[in-house]
């Protein structure tokens, strides 16, 4: 019997960026949202651990050695084989966290099917350090790399979102390299909604400095009146919250009659 997931797109509603760690990496804070609507991935029972990838963007993820998919498959213990076919409908290297989502809707299979380890949280944090966050797809605080996560107040369970992308790869690692070193602070507030008024996307003025086109997103976004509008982790995807699922589709509307050739994506967040 098939099983079928949704790999829930990824948004930040709110990221601060802390510090430099000795490693290379850094320590942030970041509100994690999830939206839903995202990949979908079928799995079945097979011999063996299969992976195909079809979509609108599968001809992105051409090295089958660095699909989370294979990865996160490949770091949890099972009787059984499983066939997996991702429909691969969000963007890759977008700030939507779409390999990250990928692997933990595997992760939400194999629980379904037979359990996970004790231990699958470090190993989901082995895959990124979006994938714990992803795993349970909720809205929570992350801090250190993202992996310590944190419940919050979800006062905006519902909420009608659009996603945005001008079709431009942008890699996280030269983002995050050029940052100049500001502590942007802890997060101020406490529910998420408090939380993503009151705070910014560290990442966003640089990444707009590396990729104009985002501003023009942003510009879009703002012309359609959301309550809330920002870029999503290192970009290029932004998103935008709006008080009603009209407003959304008038605002959907306007930015695909404007600009036809960018990507969009309509849901709530969860």
């Amino acid at each position: 019997m098939a099983l079928t997931e949704t790999a829930y797109a990824k948004i930040n509603l709110a990221l601060h960026v802390r510090r430099r760690r000795e490693d290379g990496y850094h320590e942030l804070e970041t509100l994690f949202a999830f939206v839903d609507a995202g990949d979908v991935l079928t799995a079945k029972t097979a011999d063996r651990d299969e992976v195909r990838t079809v979509g609108e963007f599968a001809s992105a993820l051409t090295d089958p050695f660095d699909n989370l998919v294979a990865k996160a498959l490949g770091k949890l213990p099972r009787a059984d084989g499983l066939a997996i076919t991702l429909a691969k409908n969000l963007p890759v290297a977008a700030g939507l966290g779409g390999g990250s989502a990928d692997a933990g809707a595997v992760f939400r299979i194999v629980r379904e099917r037979c359990g996970l380890p004790g231990d699958w949280h470090a190993r989901a944090a082995a895959l990124g350090a979006d994938v714990p966050a992803c795993v349970e797809s909720l809205t929570c605080i992350g801090r250190g790399t993202g992996t310590e996560l944190e419940p919050v107040e979800n006062d905006l369970a519902g909420t009608p979102v659009l996603l945005v992308n001008p079709r431009i790869p942008v890699p996280t690692g030269p983002i995050f390299k050029a940052w100049d070193g500001h502590d942007g602070g802890p997060l101020a507030g406490r529910s998420a909604g408090e939380i993503a008024r009151l705070n910014t996307n560290d990442l966003e003025r640089i990444a707009l400095a590396l990729h104009p086109q985002i501003a023009e997103v942003l510009t879009a976004m703002e012309g359609t009146a959301p309550f809330l509008h920002r870029m999503s982790g290192s970009g290029a995807t932004c998103f935008s919250l709006y008080d009603s699922v009209e407003a959304l589709g008038d605002a959907a509307g306007r930015i695909a009659r404007d600009h036809p050739d960018w990507w969009q994506m309509q849901g709530k967040l969860r």
